[in-house]
């Protein structure tokens, strides 16, 4: 297993983070009735030897840490967990109550990554995705994995108040 170093998203990370996520279709996201840019955000970049190999980007409202994008360009080696650590204890230090994120009805992989990892199903919004592909973002596509119809929004969260 390689040596993933996180270290904050740097101003001299944001060109590669822009591509990065150009290259994920990730570089405006339709969540919970809001356009997020997560290449302007403030994030964690997982970096083996010399090579960024992947990217969260998050947001603090409210008294919650919500994470806007999560993408490795090398899955299965640890990467993902160590952001979302990372993620976890930057949370607690702003003194967040919960830690969350969204993804959609169709990406199985990401429910069961985050719930391996001790978040838990918080909400679900039907229609949440066709209405932002109706008003916000019409470039998201009918269809995601295994060929599954994207139409609704998942919220997962770990508390981190207790």
């Amino acid at each position: 297993m390689p040596r993933i170093v996180v270290r904050p998203l740097e101003e001299s990370d944001r060109a590669w983070a822009r591509a990065f996520l150009r290259d994920r279709a990730s570089e405006v996201v339709a969540a919970h009735g809001m356009l997020l840019r997560p290449p302007e955000l403030p994030g964690f970049v997982a970096v083996v030897g010399e090579d960024r190999i992947a990217l969260l980007t998050y947001r603090i409202e409210g008294g919650a840490f919500e994470v806007v994008s999560l993408h490795s360009g090398r899955e299965r080696i640890g990467a993902g967990t160590a952001l979302l650590e990372a993620a976890q204890r930057a949370a607690r230090s702003a003194g967040c109550a919960r830690l969350w994120l969204i993804t959609t009805n169709d990406n199985l992989p990401a429910l069961g990554f985050y719930q391996r990892r001790g978040l838990r199903l918080s909400a679900v919004r039907p229609g949440a995705v066709d209405e932002a592909r109706r008003t916000l973002k019409p470039q998201i596509p009918e269809t995601g994995e295994g060929n599954i119809p994207i139409r609704d929004e998942f919220e997962l969260e770990v508390r981190l108040d207790g």
